[in-house]
């Protein structure tokens, strides 16, 4: 029958090619007529798979019928550690379970990431399979753990599976169970913007405000994940929006990094300390400078941030914006009125910055902003600003207009025609 190798990529024969593939489409009779022909109905392919593999991923109850009928080993694994009943449990097959767990399937395996028949059912919601593990087979531990220390709760969680989580629930899972990372399904839940499971696990009462190892609460990670539902959930149930990892990140940080402008006002309706520092004495608004996120930084000024706070390097906002040639974004903190004589740790002060990298326009607004700040102290300390007017015609009160209105370039660019 020209039973060469299937292919260069496999190892298998061209007719177990074919019987695998007649198991993994239920062809019982094509199955026959191969082992009459003297097939091996125990080969495998590259992967370590045999042909029960196929049919119980696939749910073929004849198919396995067939197979177990001519001894094929039950507990055969792939390359992966799955055996057929963990395929099964995969895949939902609930009779072809049945099937081999009265072959004598051992229902004690574990997969190669040390996940069990719970843990594979749980991942992928197969409600009627979790419930048969748990009422007709012994000895299953409902917080048994996989080799990242994750039970079936983490992993309902963590795939947004909530039937499966209100069935662990009422099974007595450990709500609180930690895994190799410290995170407990809350963590997981929040993690990937999984709200009805977030809502489900809030309302059983746990820590909202636990850590994982690198000091992440959930609302860290919705606030990391842009989860703007998530976000508010947490913060309606009481979660604590100030709250720092080891890193000394706030849930602001997060946003800026990723530009989650929403997220961001949230946070800050919610009463965030705007001008916390992380572990590199950087604001959230040294970070939307340096992500290029003029929206959230525009946010963080109307929230009347601290423009002038060093980071580690003693770079303000405006030096960050004039490192990188951030033009639009160093208009808004222009207009907001900065401190232009601070110096970073080279002596360097944001228009020897801005210089240095040749970004010759935003050089000029700097230039022409330090002018009208000293303009207006001069107003301030002649007492002009409470006649709103000099004698060149310059008028204060359109002044100040134009910086309400936040029209960046009127005031910056019209200054040295207008004094």
């Amino acid at each position: 029958m020209g039973d060469e190798l299937a292919s260069e990529d496999d190892t298998l024969l061209h007719s177990e090619k074919e019987f695998h593939d007649a198991a993994k489409r239920n062809d019982t009779a094509r199955m026959e007529e191969l082992i009459k022909r003297g097939v091996d109905i125990k080969a495998k392919n590259n992967t370590d798979r045999t042909a029960l593999h196929w049919a119980a991923g696939a749910g073929n109850v004849d198919a396995v019928r067939l197979l177990l009928d001519h001894d094929v080993p039950v507990d055969d694994e792939d390359s992966f550690g799955m055996n057929a009943l963990l395929l099964s449990a995969w895949f939902g097959h609930l009779r072809v379970l049945h099937i081999l767990v009265n072959a004598g399937a051992k229902i004690n395996c574990v997969n190669k990431n040390g996940r069990n028949l719970l843990h594979c059912a749980a991942q992928r919601g197969h409600i009627q399979v979790m419930e048969f593990i748990m009422e007709d087979l012994e000895d299953v531990c409902v917080d048994q753990t996989d080799t990242m220390d994750r039970t079936a709760f983490h992993l309902a969680a963590e795939h947004g599976q909530l039937e499966v989580v209100e069935f662990l629930i009422r099974q007595g899972c450990s709500h609180s169970a930690k895994d190799k990372e410290k995170d407990t399904a809350l963590h997981l839940a929040a993690k990937n913007g999984h709200l009805s499971v977030l809502q489900k696990i809030v309302d059983i009462g746990v820590d909202l405000d636990e850590k994982n190892l690198e000091g992440l609460t959930c609302l860290h990670l919705a606030a990391e994940g842009g989860h703007i539902d998530c976000v508010k959930l947490l913060l309606e149930a009481g979660a604590d929006v100030n709250a720092q990892t080891q890193k000394k990140m706030n849930c602001l940080h997060y946003a800026a990094l990723h530009g989650y402008e929403e997220v961001a006002r949230i946070l800050v309706d919610a009463g965030i300390h705007i001008d916390a520092v992380n572990h590199q004495n950087a604001s959230a608004t040294h970070i939307a400078v340096l992500q290029n996120f003029p929206a959230l930084v525009k946010l963080l000024i109307d929230a009347e941030c601290d423009l002038d706070i060093p980071d580690n390097r003693q770079q303000t906002s405006l030096h960050i914006a004039a490192e990188y040639g951030r033009q639009d974004i160093a208009e808004m903190i222009l207009i907001a009125g900065v401190n232009l004589k601070l110096t970073d740790k080279q002596g360097k002060t944001s228009l020897d910055v801005a210089a240095r990298g040749n970004h010759i326009n935003l050089a000029d607004m700097i230039i022409k902003a330090d002018r009208f700040y000293k303009w207006e102290k001069v107003l301030q300390a002649t007492g002009s600003m409470a006649t709103g007017c000099c004698s060149s015609g310059f008028t204060v009160r359109s002044w100040q207009e134009k910086i309400q209105s936040r029209d960046c370039t009127k005031v910056l660019w019209a200054l040295e025609e207008e004094i």
